[in-house]
C-alpha cells in the first residue's frame, strides 16, 4: 500500500466527527484497532513481528544472510492525547512502512536489519506517565511503580496489561532487545512553527516533566455554608494556575495546567478535593525546577487561609536530551544540509537515547498547532519525509 492508502486507512480510527480530534488511548478499542493495522501492514510486507514484555510492537526486515545485531530502528507511537491531531505519532509509523517500500522499490539490500517500532502509551494520556512503553524497555521507570499506575476509571496498568494478554509481572528492561539495536531514528511532525523547510533534524529535547498537585479541603453545601466556614480547595488551585503562568514568565519556561479533577464535581457543592496537573518545560533543568518550586510555594501560601492541605508529586521528568552528535551530523549530511532545531516536546527517542544512539527527523507543520485537531502537514511534505527517512535508513543500514 502507498503512503496515501495507509494514511487513509488510519485516518477515521478514533476520530470525533464533531471536533475532528482523536482519542486513541492505550489499549482502548481505537488504539487496539491501530495496533491491528500495524500488524497487518507488517505481515503484508513479510516483516517479522515481535512483541516485547511491555506492550511495544516491532516489525523487522531481516535480509537474508544479515546478522540480527546492529539494527537500525525507526517508528513512533499510535496513541494520542485527548482530542489530539492526526499526525502526532502515526506519521512516523506510516512513513516508516512507506520508507521500507521505497527502499525495496529501489532495490536496496540493507547490510543491517531495519525495524519499525510502535511504542505503547507514549502520550501518557491514560496512565499519566509519558513514554511509558519506552521507559519500561529502557529501564527508566520502576516496573512496580508502572504496575500501580491507574487510569481515570481506577483500572491499574497491571490490570489493563493482563486483560490484553500481557503478563504484568514480566514488564521491565529488555537488555537483549536493546543490544540488537544499533541506533534509533524517529520521524515526527514538528510541533511548532520553527521548521521552515519540509524536513529537519532534531538537535535536542528540552527538559520537561509533569507534576500532580492535590488540594484537600472539605465538601459542603454551596448555598448554606458561609464563606468563613468554608475549606474550599478550588481557591488555592486557582491561585496555583495563575502562579504557573507567572513563574514561567520569570524563569523563561513554559508551564501549563491542562487537566483538573474535582471531587465530587457538583454545581451546588463545595469541592472536597481538587487535583491539578502541571506540565513544565524550559531550556535548562534549573529553570524548570525553579518554576515548579515557585508554583508549589504559591499554592501552599494560598491554601493556608482556607485550611486546605497541598500535596505535590512528580509523575515524570526528563532532563535535557542532546541527541547523538555523530548520528545527527551524519543525517544532516545525508539530507544535503537539512536544518537542525531543538524541540520542547518529549518523544520515545529521548528516552531511548540513554541506551542507544538516537536521532529525530521532523516534517514541517504549517499551522504550528499540535495536540489539537488543527495539527497538520502538507501531503508533499509528508512524502518528502518518507524520502528523507528512506535515505537515512539506507545510509545507516549500509554501515
Amino acid at each position: 500500500m502507498s503512503f496515501e492508502e495507509m494514511w487513509a486507512a488510519l485516518l477515521p480510527i478514533g476520530r470525533d466527527d464533531a471536533t475532528g480530534g482523536y482519542d486513541r488511548f492505550a489499549w482502548t478499542p481505537p488504539e487496539l484497532e491501530c495496533r491491528a493495522w500495524f500488524l497487518d501492514e507488517a505481515r503484508r510486507r513479510d516483516l517479522e513481528v515481535e512483541h516485547d514484555a511491555n506492550g511495544n510492537m516491532f516489525a523487522w526486515w531481516y535480509p537474508d544472510g544479515v546478522p540480527r545485531e546492529g539494527a537500525v530502528l525507526t517508528g513512533s507511537h499510535l496513541d494520542s492525547v485527548p482530542g489530539g491531531g492526526a499526525f502526532d505519532g502515526p506519521l512516523g509509523i506510516v512513513s516508516a512502512f512507506a520508507a521500507v517500500d521505497l527502499m525495496r522499490e529501489r532495490g536496496v539490500t540493507p547490510r543491517r536489519p531495519i525495524g519499525i517500532g510502535a511504542f505503547a502509551e507514549e502520550e501518557g494520556a491514560r496512565f499519566g506517565v509519558a513514554c511509558l512503553g519506552s521507559r519500561l524497555l529502557a529501564g527508566a521507570i520502576d516496573p512496580a511503580r508502572a504496575r500501580g499506575l491507574t487510569d481515570a476509571d481506577g483500572h491499574t496498568f497491571a490490570e489493563v496489561l493482563h486483560n490484553a494478554g500481557i503478563d504484568p509481572d514480566g514488564i521491565g528492561p529488555d537488555a537483549d532487545l536493546l543490544r540488537r539495536v544499533g541506533c534509533y531514528v524517529e520521524l515526527h511532525v514538528e510541533q511548532g512553527r520553527a521548521l521552515t523547510e519540509p524536513v529537519g533534524v532534531a538537535s535536542a529535547i528540552v527538559p520537561h516533566g509533569r507534576w500532580r498537585f492535590a488540594f484537600a479541603g472539605e465538601g459542603n453545601h454551596a448555598g448554606t455554608t458561609g464563606l468563613p466556614d468554608r475549606r474550599d480547595p478550588m481557591l488555592p488551585f486557582a491561585a496555583m494556575v495563575i502562579a504557573a503562568r507567572e513563574a514561567a514568565e520569570r524563569n523563561g519556561t513554559v508551564a501549563t495546567v491542562g487537566k483538573v479533577r474535582v471531587v465530587p464535581g457538583g454545581v451546588n457543592a463545595i469541592a472536597s478535593s481538587v487535583t491539578g496537573w502541571l506540565d513544565a518545560r524550559g531550556p535548562a533543568d534549573d529553570a524548570v525546577r525553579r518554576t515548579v518550586a515557585e508554583v508549589d510555594e504559591a499554592a501552599r501560601v494560598a491554601a493556608r487561609p482556607h485550611r486546605v492541605s497541598v500535596e505535590l508529586a512528580e509523575e515524570s521528568y526528563s532532563e535535557v536530551v542532546d541527541f547523538d552528535h555523530g548520528l545527527r551530523d551524519r543525517m544532516v549530511e545525508t539530507l544535503g544540509g537539512a536544518p537542525v532545531l531543538p524541540t520542547g516536546a518529549g518523544h520515545d527517542a529521548g528516552i531511548l537515547s540513554a541506551r542507544v544512539p538516537s536521532a529525530m527527523l521532523f516534517v514541517r507543520n504549517p499551522t504550528g498547532v499540535s495536540h489539537a485537531p488543527a495539527e497538520s502537514a502538507e501531503p508533499a511534505d509528508c512524502l518528502a519525509g518518507v524520502d528523507a527517512l528512506a535515505a537515512v535508513l539506507n545510509d545507516l543500514a549500509q554501515g
